[in-house]
């Protein structure tokens, strides 16, 4: 059918086009989320599958980081870049965004990160293969699951593994509020994911002993669900004492804590706008008569 004249036919792009701004925001973070886990977790499988021959704990720490940086630019601009479900939550809790998004931003992020895992497991599927002679394993020298999720180290009980994750997402949160503070030092517009990249380096420097700084339940749980799904079986949930669910819990506690750190210390104490603004004329007004009585 011709369209009438006057009538323009729309193009692909016009077609494609999403309207809704909500829609827009959680492809943006499936993508963003997407992007992490596949070169975050990828640079733990290069390290693992080639037994340290093509990277090390030093490659994985600045990967990941480089892969959340690199997430952040792809959707900081339409979603803001949260790739993380207790980011979202502090979010809105401290009324930077409204509730009734949050559902759909923390769904992206998990079908993102399954999604991922599942790429990922894909690229690397002969050299999992080939590397326990056919076996996927959770635990032992032979194991491949930690490529996908976090597990805890021998020594670590749940208590300690919970105030771990508290502790690496209240810093997290602390310095993401700092680095998003305009009011604060602030951070070049465009850099803000550089300063988040470095901030995951010295995280997972100082804190990814324990359990190896998931501070991410999206980046974790979806993750492990495709583990489980893939063939690494129910034990991707009973390793650890039942670890899976503390990178769940622990970094949405912890991201509360850390934003509520940062607002009472530092945020809060800011002075108010409308005061410096009539501050400044005052002091404005000051000056004229300071220099009409010179002249």
């Amino acid at each position: 059918m011709q369209p009438q004249k006057g009538q323009k036919r729309k193009s692909l792009k016009q077609k494609l086009t999403l309207k809704s701004s909500l829609a827009k925001e959680s492809l943006s973070e499936f993508l963003g989320t997407f992007v992490m886990v596949v070169l975050g977790c990828g640079s733990v499988a290069q390290a693992v599958l080639s037994r340290g021959h093509f990277g090390g704990i030093v490659t994985i720490n600045l990967g990941f980081a480089m892969a959340v940086t690199m997430a952040i630019y792809v959707s900081g601009g339409v979603s803001g870049g949260h790739i993380n479900p207790a980011v979202s939550f502090a979010i809105c809790v401290f009324g930077r965004m409204k509730w009734f998004k949050l559902p759909f931003y923390v769904g992206a992020q998990f079908l993102g990160a399954f999604v991922g895992a599942a790429t990922l497991f894909g690229i690397y599927y002969d050299g999992l293969m080939s590397f326990a002679d056919g076996k996927l394993l959770t635990v032992g020298e032979n194991a491949t699951a930690f490529i996908f999720a976090t597990y805890p180290s021998p020594y670590l009980s749940p208590a300690n593994a919970f105030a771990d994750q508290v502790l690496a997402t209240t810093f997290l949160l602390m310095m993401v509020f700092a680095i998003l503070d305009s009011r604060n030092i602030g951070i070049p517009k465009g850099l803000e994911p550089i300063s988040i990249g470095l901030l995951i380096i010295v995280i997972s420097c100082s804190l990814g002993l324990n359990s190896g700084c998931a501070m991410n339940p999206a980046r974790d749980l979806g993750p492990r669900l495709f583990t489980f799904m893939a063939g690494w079986g129910s034990e991707v949930f009973t390793a650890g004492n039942n670890f899976w669910w503390i990178p769940v819990v622990g970094p949405m506690v912890g991201a509360v804590i850390g934003g509520l750190i940062y607002v009472l210390f530092i945020e809060i104490h800011h002075p108010d706008p409308d005061t410096e603004f009539k501050a400044a004329s005052l002091e404005d007004k000051s000056e004229k008569h300071e220099l009409s009585v010179v002249m």
